[in-house]
């Protein structure tokens, strides 16, 4: 892509962190919350990442066959789809399963202790 190096950075911002951002987050959100291991959300976010290729090479004539591109704008998409993976599978278990897990943190749990087991 021709243009200054701030304009490439804008593109990145826009179509890669605003638009394909969002489509990560709530990609990460549904696979949590209908239970679907944790590979499923990578796997979509390669997909994502060829579609935020394409919509950078079709919208502002980005390259379309950049590895480097890909795998920048990839491994944001990861990053947001398992902080949402993670954020959404961790407010289910505690409160879909109260009795069982508690919330230690943003996102983490632990099993809750059990009164009456053992000796």
């Amino acid at each position: 892509m021709e243009g200054p190096p701030d304009a490439n950075l804008g593109v990145f911002l826009v179509v890669t962190v605003a638009v394909m951002g969002f489509a990560a987050y709530m990609t990460g959100q549904a696979c949590a919350n209908t239970w679907r291991p944790v590979g499923h959300v990578v796997f979509y976010c390669l997909l994502l990442g060829l579609a935020d290729r394409f919509l950078v090479f079709a919208l502002f004539e980005g390259e379309l066959l950049s590895v480097g591109g890909y795998l920048v704008d990839t491994a944001v998409l990861v990053a947001v789809a398992l902080l949402a993976f993670r954020l959404n599978r961790t407010a289910r278990l505690t409160t879909q399963y109260p009795w069982l897990y508690e919330r230690v943190g943003l996102l983490s749990w632990r099993d809750r202790p059990r009164h009456g087991d053992g000796p």
